[in-house]
Formats: structure tokens, C-alpha cells, sequence
């Protein structure tokens, strides 16, 4: 790593205001900020603290699920009211990463960072989450922009306080791990909301990070089952390729998981399947 100023605020205000200054980046678990720059990848000039600056709770809020920015995955994972209203949510959470990070990385990290294989922005798109910051409160489909486009709409300064999701009437999240790092080479998120709609996102399968899979959503209005999937395909134009998977597999892969994730969603124990290879046909 190059040399860096730490600053450890203690007011919300001041770590907006140190936040502006050039070279300056926002810290909070460190699980995505941390890699890069030990990779070289990113080289700030001071990092700004936020760990006990933003909140830590999770409840209820008019009838969605709060989660504070500075709850940890693993926080998440083992809350009783996420367990009870959004299972898939807390499933998820639960398998991201390993336990070191599931016991350091955040939410507020975790939607901030926008990676493009990461769970939770596949979670908030899929359940229409708000993402609140210090400045405005933001729905997640204009809250994420992509991994090369800057990430997320964030201005300087600007930190993610909390998100709040709807709570559906079913849903179900199932990823396909890279066999090296373990991220989701694909991941499909498929949810029903309240009033009937259906939304289904993926992650893992674009460079840009995730996004909604609208003809999948337009056939499951129809009817919310896995065979309701059976003639949509996914284009493969523009999916990742990589060592481990062409554009054609990615596809076929996600085509796959969403079937899948539609199972679980329907079935008596909703929640996230994670699957290794040889495991998916």
C-alpha cells in the first residue's frame, strides 16, 4: 500500500467534510476497500472512518425491513427480524464471503462498493430497496450505475446511512461460486412483491455489476413458477467471460439459477442455495 492519512471523525458532519477533500475514501468494513488498495488498484490519499458513525440496527419501519448502514453481514445474518420477514435476505447474507468478512463488511459498504459479482445489489434491486444516505434517500434502481460508470450515483461526501426493504410475498436467491475465489460467477435473485409483481436480478454476469432480468419478470407475472421460465433465454451478448465460464455458459447458467431460485422461493423454506461446480445442470 502507498502511504495514506487515517481519520477517525466523530460526527457524521465531519466525516462528510473530510470526505470532500481530494484523494480522500469513505472506510467502513474494509472488505472491498482495503483489497483494492492493496492491489494497487485504488490509491487514496486519507481514509475516512465511518465504523460507529452510522447505524447498526435492524427493524421494523412501516412495515419494511431496517437495516443500518453499519450492520455487518454477519449482524444481519443472525437477526431474528430479518430471519422472520425477508429469509432470502438473511440466507444470503449469511453466505457471503467467509466468516472474517461476514464479521467486518457492511451494508453500507457492501452497496457503496457496488462489486460487479456482489450479493447484495442483486438483494436490493430484486426487493426494490431504498438506499438512505446523508443527503437523500434513493431507490435501487437509480442508486447503482454499474462497476465502470462510477459505481453508484453517490457524490462526494455523501454516505450511506441505512436501506429499507419492502418485505415479499416470496422469494429465494440462489449464486454459483467460482471455484477459486468463491464469489458468485452467477446469482439470481427472484422475488414476488406484495402486490403480485415480479422481480428477478442477477449478479455475477456482467461486468457492470448486477441487474434486472425484465423478460424473466414479464413471464413470472404471468405466473410465479419455476416452469414459467422454461422458453426465456437469457442473451449471452455482453456477459463476462473468463477463465471459468464463456458468455454462452453465463447465460445458460443464469437461465438455470433462476429456475431454481423460483423453487425456492415457492417452496416451504424460502431462504439462498449456494451451489459449487459439478452441482448445477
Amino acid at each position: 500500500m502507498r502511504d495514506f492519512a487515517y481519520h477517525h471523525p466523530t460526527s457524521l458532519d465531519d466525516a462528510q467534510r473530510l470526505a470532500t477533500e481530494p484523494g480522500a475514501a469513505l472506510l467502513a468494513g474494509g472488505q472491498t476497500l482495503l483489497r483494492e488498495m492493496k492491489r494497487g488498484r485504488l490509491s487514496p490519499t486519507s481514509l475516512v472512518d465511518v465504523a460507529g458513525l452510522v447505524p447498526r440496527d435492524i427493524a421494523i419501519d412501516d412495515g419494511a425491513v431496517f437495516v443500518g448502514a453499519g450492520a455487518t453481514h454477519a449482524d444481519v445474518a443472525a437477526s431474528s427480524v430479518v430471519q422472520r420477514r425477508l429469509p432470502a435476505l438473511a440466507a444470503l447474507v449469511g453466505h457471503i464471503g467467509d466468516p472474517a468478512v461476514r464479521n467486518r463488511g457492511t451494508l453500507g459498504g457492501a452497496v457503496a462498493a457496488n462489486e460487479p459479482a456482489g450479493d447484495y445489489p442483486a438483494a436490493c434491486l430484486a426487493l426494490d430497496a431504498t438506499i438512505h444516505t446523508t443527503a437523500r434517500r434513493i431507490a435501487a434502481a437509480d442508486f447503482f450505475l454499474g462497476a465502470g460508470d462510477g459505481r453508484t450515483v453517490l457524490e462526494a461526501g455523501e454516505i450511506v446511512t441505512a436501506a429499507t426493504f419492502p418485505v415479499p410475498s416470496h422469494a429465494g436467491y440462489v449464486k454459483f461460486l467460482n471455484p477459486a475465489a468463491r464469489y458468485a460467477m452467477v446469482g439470481v435473485f427472484a422475488a414476488r412483491t406484495a402486490d403480485g409483481g415480479a422481480r428477478v436480478s442477477v449478479t455475477g454476469a456482467r461486468a457492470r455489476g448486477a441487474f434486472r432480468w425484465h423478460d424473466a419478470e414479464t413471464a413470472l407475472d404471468a405466473a410465479f413458477a419455476p416452469e414459467s421460465l422454461r422458453d426465456v433465454r437469457l442473451p449471452a451478448e455482453g456477459l463476462v467471460e473468463d477463465l471459468f465460464a464463456d458468455a454462452a455458459y453465463r447465460a445458460h447458467l443464469t437461465e438455470v439459477l433462476a429456475r431454481r431460485a423460483l423453487a425456492l422461493a415457492t417452496g416451504p423454506s424460502p431462504g439462498a442455495l449456494v451451489l459449487s461446480h459439478g452441482s448445477c445442470r
